[in-house]
């Protein structure tokens, strides 16, 4: 039998294969979310390990982009653990909104639903509280800004320093 340790009961492997084996395989350990298969970690300071992984998968399914590897949403979401590290008051804010979020998905919480429609149906409930919109609008922000990423959506970066877009082809995206 196959046991991911997150907190909770552990999964079989016969539980993995009917959920179909997608999605992030994280493993929470004392402050940390790992990613065994992809070789990357994070290091939490002021929320929970669990916490942190439920923020990940939840930025996953706000802006699912299934090119992009669970690291760089890890990397969007850091910045809610060091704002909670500073202000108590958002610290509270985002742990009780994924205790929200864990309670509306029933057992086994958002994290242990096995479908991504599933989850965004989760989301849907919540998206007009404080907790979804603070997450949200951050991940617009620390997830596109990453540039490591900007090959994938063939943005080159800015061009002011390289003479701007006009005579750049500023007309030959072809993502759009």
């Amino acid at each position: 039998m196959v046991t991911i340790y997150d907190g909770k009961p552990g999964l079989s492997r016969r539980e993995l294969l009917k959920r179909g084996g997608i999605g992030m395989l994280l493993v929470i350990s004392g402050s940390a979310v790992i990613s065994p298969e992809h070789a990357w970690g994070l290091e939490t300071s002021a929320l929970k390990p669990e916490t942190m992984a439920t923020l990940i998968q939840m930025a996953r399914d706000t802006y699912p982009h299934d090119q992009l590897a669970d690291k760089y949403y890890a990397i969007a979401v850091k910045t809610h653990d060091e704002k909670a590290g500073k202000e108590p008051s958002y610290k509270q804010m985002i742990e009780a909104g994924v205790a929200d979020l864990d309670q509306r998905a029933g057992v086994g919480g958002y994290r242990g639903l096995g479908w991504e429609d599933q989850r965004v149906a989760v989301l849907k409930q919540i998206e007009a509280t404080p907790f979804f919109q603070a997450i949200r609008s951050g991940l617009v922000v620390d997830l596109y800004n990453q540039k490591e990423i900007w090959p994938v959506f063939g943005y080159e970066g800015e061009s002011y320093s390289k003479g701007g877009y006009i005579h750049r082809g500023f007309d030959d995206i072809e993502w759009l």
